[in-house]
């Protein structure tokens, strides 16, 4: 009778053994996905963002700057007067009879984009503006000193950090800092104001 008694508990433990390999592979099994959801996740949300969202991005931003620069220029230069030529001949197509010598006191710098300070390279500015001036001289010194020109214009606009863009009336003080810098280049005040066509901070 002890003998018979003893043998059922031994069968029992036997399928207890048999369930546990079972319990440790279901455990594995539910780990997988989560594991893989995990390591996948981030890399699908950067590709989204780097070929869905920013592309897109880039795109809505660049109309709005076009149509300003197009259509939006005019009451840009605060009546306008006698910077009206000038602005014309920012895109290097000027008005119809328009006189020669309008076209030599300005100069253009198109799709300028330099990376702001402060942000390791994550942040950038681009922007398009016009240089214009009383002296008749501006675009020959301008073109004659152009790599020059265009690097003081880098350091002006690489010196500046997301906080200064986004203080009040930011737009003038780059405007005033750009024509010291063009001014002190030259030797001398050829520069007397700035305006931007295109001003995007990405």
């Amino acid at each position: 009778m002890a003998a018979k008694t003893e043998a059922p508990p031994a069968a029992a433990a036997a399928p207890a053994d048999a369930a546990a390999p079972k319990k440790s592979g279901g455990m594995m099994g539910t780990l997988i996905p989560v594991v893989v959801v995990i390591v996948l996740a981030p890399a699908i949300s950067w590709a989204v963002a780097q070929f869905v969202i920013v592309p897109q991005l880039k795109k809505g931003l660049s109309a709005p700057a076009d149509e300003a620069a197009h259509g939006e220029a005019a009451p840009a230069e605060h009546g306008g007067g006698e910077h009206a030529p000038a602005k014309a001949e920012k895109g290097g197509h000027g008005k119809k009879g328009e006189s020669p010598a309008g076209a030599g006191n300005t100069y253009a710098f198109e799709n300028v984009v330099v990376n702001l300070a402060g942000t390791m390279g994550t942040r950038y500015l681009k922007t398009s503006f016009l240089v214009t001036g009383a002296d008749p001289t501006l675009r020959a010194q301008f073109e004659a000193n152009k790599p020059r020109m265009l690097d003081v214009s880098l350091n002006v606009l690489s010196a500046l950090t997301l906080s200064d863009l986004e203080e009040a009336g930011a737009k003038n003080i780059i405007r005033e800092k750009l024509g010291a810098a063009y001014n002190q280049a030259l030797g001398r005040k050829v520069a007397e104001q700035i305006y931007f066509s295109d001003f995007v901070v990405q």
